[in-house]
């Protein structure tokens, strides 16, 4: 039989209309990529798609090199059906992640392996500095592979926010000077010959969890990133949430304390000089040990170091109350902690949180956690950066699909009356 979708799958939806067959691919494909190896009539009753439609879409799929045949599952009488899967030499994606202090580099295969990974120290962060350093690591990464070398299906770039917002754009540790108004989606995709998405941190990291770890089976979920500061990505039906400017999300400059510590946006009291890495290393820079990298942190908390112990008792002290916030605002399914925390000290995070406060994520019968730690690692960023374009390649567009719907039904009204 084929594989059945495992508890809390929700089955996507898709569209016969030729003119959306570019939906429906996304539709077939994110069901392969969920429930594969999977045949056409699985994948028919999840896509809610004809099993004609999805024979011609799979086909067409197999003919790009986006999936593979992977034999006949012998289950019960007659002839087996054919089982798909996502084919991982199908194509390939770049993740860039753009730190103030270095460039991570990814590729990423279409399954989800990480194909080559790279990581240099950046001496200056300005466009001019880091646009012959994107090149270079891109085509060191890809002569690490190989041959032949899958098709670059998209890059996907991040970098700290928030985006073009005066006085909190050239200031702080995450700082990159130069960037305001700089069309970097143009410039990198120009010089790359591939198409370019830009994103902020967090909103990628929520990308690369979902596609990649602890969220590939939640559609609605909000993930608390820590990188040097505090952001949030927030991901609704399987889609990031990124606002009017690309800022949804900043959550590290939500005001906590009244007069409190001195952020580097300017203001007193955000929740990111309480909770973030960076407000982690000032206190560790206080006690007498500076420059901390993710190993040293790592070994501190194994140590269960006095500031770290504290930083984590504090820090959660201030985060539980946005975690409940979060919920009454998207009733998501779950808040997912992530980024460049090492996993121990997020699980000790996640652990001095309880008990988290009343919200509407405290229903009857609800045996999900409502706080969960991340799976990605040091790495979220920059892989999360590489899914993006795989999102737009793999995942329905809501518009597109509630579009179809609508007109389906007119149609379906025009030929009752």
């Amino acid at each position: 039989m084929p594989r059945k979708a495992k508890a809390g799958t929700p089955s996507t939806i898709g569209s016969n209309p030729e003119r959306n067959r570019s939906h429906n691919r996304r539709v077939v494909l994110d069901v392969v990529r969920q429930l594969g190896p999977v045949g056409r009539m699985e994948i028919s009753r999840h896509a809610h798609l004809s099993t004609q439609a999805v024979s011609n879409i799979v086909e067409d799929l197999v003919a790009d090199g986006l999936l593979i045949r992977t034999g006949r599952l012998r289950a019960g009488r007659g002839l087996p059906p054919i089982q798909f899967a996502v084919n991982p030499n199908g194509g390939m994606t770049a993740g860039i992640e753009i730190a103030a202090d270095h460039i991570s580099t990814l590729l990423v295969d279409i399954g989800g392996r990480i194909r080559a990974q790279r990581s240099v120290p950046l001496p200056q962060n300005d466009p001019e500095t880091v646009l012959p350093v994107i090149k270079a690591e891109i085509e060191a990464a890809q002569a690490q592979l190989d041959p032949p070398v899958p098709q670059l299906l998209g890059v996907g770039v991040v970098m700290p926010g928030p985006f073009n917002v005066e006085g909190m754009t050239s200031v702080g540790p995450t700082t990159l000077s130069g960037w305001l108004d700089f069309d970097a989606v143009a410039r990198i995709g120009g010089m790359l010959g591939a198409p370019v998405t830009l994103e902020n941190d967090a909103t990628a990291a929520a990308v690369g969890e979902r596609l990649h770890g602890v969220a590939r089976n939640l559609k609605n979920f909000c993930l608390i990133y820590f990188g040097q500061g505090l952001g949030l990505g927030i991901m609704i039906d399987g889609r990031p949430y990124r606002g009017a400017n690309g800022n949804a999300g900043e959550i590290g400059h939500v005001l906590v304390a009244k007069g409190g510590r001195l952020c580097s946006c300017g203001q007193h009291g955000c929740l990111e000089a309480y909770a973030s890495f960076h407000s982690l290393a000032q206190q560790l820079a206080a006690a007498g040990i500076h420059e901390i990298d993710y190993a040293d942190l790592e070994r501190l908390h194994r140590e269960k170091h006095p500031v770290v112990l504290k930083w984590i008792d504090e820090a959660a002290g201030y985060l539980a109350p946005q975690v409940a916030m979060l919920e009454n605002l998207f009733d998501p399914e779950a808040i997912v902690l992530g980024g460049v925390l090492p996993p121990g000290l997020l699980e000790d995070l996640v652990q001095a949180m309880q008990p988290l406060p009343l919200s509407v994520a405290r229903r009857r019968n609800r045996s999900e956690a409502r706080l969960i730690h991340g799976r990605t690692g040091g790495l979220t960023a920059a892989l999360g950066a590489a899914a993006l374009p795989l999102l737009e390649t793999m995942t329905p567009r809501l518009d597109t699909a509630h579009a179809a719907e609508r007109e389906q039904s007119n149609e379906e009204t025009s030929l009752a009356g």
